[in-house]
């Protein structure tokens, strides 16, 4: 809806008032109300008695002509847009008219329904934005004038005799009480840091003949006891003689002025997220703590912190969830230490925690496990339980470094090797970290390049029947072909490339390349067999990651069925409300669900119903252990167990002998993977395998 507004015509033209008046008609409904007058006498009687948006005027009428015609007008309706309505040939008389205030003129051949409804529109909302503009200039300037400093003048001896308005309200004295009273009773200040009692500028004024400014840091204390930062200065006062006969102080409110410069000094220190000292203010921390153990004999120990597959968590659910995770990390980190210890967060998911008391390293440790033991607790953030883990490195001085920088750079450099030992953990920084360091730096550098040059490969493993032996299915291992290096194992670079960003990348290929050898497998006139590919965190939480599963069955024609996605339980527990979303998407493509490493994460029969999984790989750090009545055993058989349960397939990974084997047949579990049947082994040799025995069951040696 729109107001309608109206618009005064004063023309005796019939025809220019027959166009005009089309024009607005043909416009938004209800938009404009015509009223039209033929005298400019009649014209001015509706300014003054009515209403009106906006004028029109032809400057040639039966009771005015030429420029007085719009003299007489704007005299009567300045505030009111005027708009001269001309032909050509008075087009000159026209201009000279918005030399004294008209908006603007329009020609009569313009006198249309596009040109029309614009041209009023502009002008109507120009002189509105001019009377708001002037409006708020006359506020201002009325706000300008209102505001003053607060003005006390004393005599010789230090008596008050004047305060204005300003400074009445600021000391809470009137001028009726505070006359005749000494300055210390109605103008208490005191030093803001000490809170001592500041010196009177008046008597320093006095006593040097010269102005004086206020203490540093001054507070003003009002007669009700409340308190205000102020500053300015005072002066003495002199008669005709030049002789000092009292002093005048002129000041100011600067509490807000000053808790701004105070938050900005925090700001500069602390990290605007968690509050933490950042790492400006954890250097000072560390130097002063440094130089306090060294006169001492003390030790101090800094702990770098990088949270495990933050990057994932932050890039899955978005960075209001990861802001809030790390709100929560903060929370328990600084939970974990004293007060005299800094926790500080260095940017991203990393944290740096001084510990400024202690006696042995073992006490750094202790912190550091009392670290990863709280953070790895559920997370409960915006709604979901979120699982993080935590890898800690630790450096301890004296014996690892001198300075801050040095410190932080060893628990940086102990950080990784705790990476590389698996995460969730914490390591003590060493002299041959270095040498690890800079190893992980020259691979991290050779991975970035490594896709776009082609050097990694796929291996397959055959997953075997364990009754008959036949080959059921295939998983596809990812290898690196370094061409320095050769063959570098998942293992060495698998984390670091989640670490630096680049597993989605690697895993999409991954992905593709295994279903195109699938597609290529069966295009060959070799049995059909499902290819595994194994599924990263980053790339399951990926917005888009059931799409990209569809583009690749599609762009690879590869039959959904012949696909298994294997995915780790830390994975699928993330969200468990956004994973079982995603995993039914993924089973109405048509392939199979798989999750791998089963027994060493969350392991819950809830989930187990709830998600649609088809099979269950146990970890083969439980089938290595496998001995006569020990405890694998039992876990191993209570997964058979849960899996037919559950009526799903169970594969052992990991089987490396005949003892396991044997074992596991014992217990009926269905499939195996492992040394015991087949290495990996690449594309054309697995090929070889399956071709080999294309008309008969296929069967493996035990190898």
């Amino acid at each position: 809806m729109h107001d309608t507004l109206t618009v005064l015509l004063i023309s005796d033209n019939d025809a220019d008032a027959s166009l005009i008046e089309q024009a607005l008609a043909q416009g938004r409904a209800g938009e404009w109300h015509l009223k039209r007058v033929r005298r400019l006498a009649d014209g001015i009687d509706h300014l003054t008695s009515g209403e009106t948006a906006a004028v029109l005027v032809d400057l040639i009428l039966p009771d005015s002509r030429g420029v007085r015609t719009f003299d007489a007008l704007f005299a009567v309706a300045a505030q009111i847009p005027i708009l001269v309505i001309t032909d050509r040939d008075n087009e000159g008389i026209a201009w000279q008219t918005t030399q004294r205030g008209a908006q603007d003129h329009l020609l009569k051949d313009h006198l249309d329904a596009y040109w029309l409804p614009r041209i009023l529109r502009s002008v109507i909302g120009r002189k509105a934005g001019e009377d708001a503009l002037f409006m708020e200039k006359e506020r201002a300037q009325v706000t300008l004038n209102s505001i003053g400093d607060a003005v006390l003048s004393t005599d010789i001896a230090g008596n008050v005799t004047y305060l204005n308005i300003v400074a009445e309200r600021m000391t809470g004295w009137s001028r009726q009480e505070a006359t005749g009273r000494p300055l210390a009773d109605v103008f208490r200040i005191i030093d803001g840091v000490t809170r001592q009692p500041a010196p009177n500028p008046m008597a320093q004024a006095v006593r040097e003949n010269q102005t004086v400014g206020l203490t540093e840091n001054c507070v003003l204390i009002r007669r009700d006891g409340s308190e205000s930062a102020i500053e300015d200065s005072a002066a003495p006062i002199h008669d005709r003689g030049g002789k000092v006969t009292g002093a005048v102080i002129v000041f100011h409110d600067v509490s807000a002025a000053r808790a701004i410069t105070q938050e900005m000094a925090h700001l500069a220190q602390h990290d605007f997220l968690t509050d933490l000292p950042n790492r400006m203010l954890l250097s000072d921390r560390i130097a002063s703590a440094i130089a306090l153990a060294r006169r001492h004999g003390k030790r101090r120990a800094v702990l770098f912190l990088d949270l495990d597959g933050f990057k994932h968590i932050n890039d899955s659910l978005g960075h209001p969830v990861g802001d809030l995770l790390l709100q929560s990390v903060a929370q328990r980190l600084t939970a974990c230490v004293r007060s005299s210890d800094t926790v500080s967060r260095q940017g991203g998911d990393e944290f740096v925690v001084l510990l400024s008391e202690i006696e042995h390293a073992a006490d750094a440790a202790r912190s550091a496990e009392k670290m990863v033991l709280t953070l790895a607790a559920p997370h409960d953030v915006a709604g979901k339980e979120l699982h993080i883990s935590a890898s800690i490195g630790i450096s301890i001085y004296p014996e690892d470094g001198q300075d801050a920088e040095t410190l932080i750079k060893c628990a940086d450099t102990a950080m990784y090797h705790a990476k590389d030992k698996g995460r969730n953990n914490y390591q003590f920084f060493t002299g041959d970290m270095n040498i690890r360091a800079v190893e992980r730096q020259y691979l991290e550098a050779s991975l970035r390049r490594a896709l776009e040059r082609r050097e990694f490969v796929l291996h397959y493993q055959p997953k075997i029947d364990l009754e008959t032996r036949a080959i059921t299915g295939v998983e596809a291992l990812i290898r690196w072909r370094h061409p320095e290096r050769g063959l570098i194992p998942p293992a060495l670079f698998v984390p670091l490339a989640e670490d630096c960003g680049l597993i989605v990348p690697i895993g999409q290929w991954v992905l593709h390349e295994a279903c195109r050898q699938a597609q290529a497998w069966i295009d060959a006139g070799l049995p059909p067999l499902p290819v595994a590919v194994n599924i990263s965190a980053a790339e399951f939480q990926g917005r888009d990651f059931v799409e990209g599963v569809r583009t690749t069955l599609a762009r690879t024609q590869l039959d959904p069925r012949y696909l298994e996605l294997e995915l780790t339980e830390s994975v699928l527990m993330q969200d468990a409300s956004t994973t079982a979303a995603s995993l039914i998407a993924l089973k109405a493509l048509g392939l199979r669900l798989a999750i791998d490493d089963f027994g060493t994460g969350y392991s819950s029969l809830s989930y187990l119903r709830r998600f649609p999984i088809d099979t269950l790989k146990i970890d083969q750090s439980f089938v290595r252990e496998i001995t006569a009545g020990s405890h694998d055993d039992t876990i191993v058989g209570a997964i058979i167990s849960m899996g037919k349960s559950l009526k799903q397939r169970v594969v052992a990974e990991g089987v490396e002998t005949g003892e396991q084997l044997a074992f596991l047949r014992r217990q009926h579990c269905g499939e195996g993977q492992g040394f015991h049947f087949s290495r990996p082994v690449s594309a054309d040799d697995f090929a070889a395998l399956l071709a080999a025995r294309k008309d008969a069951v296929p069967q493996l040696q035990a190898g």
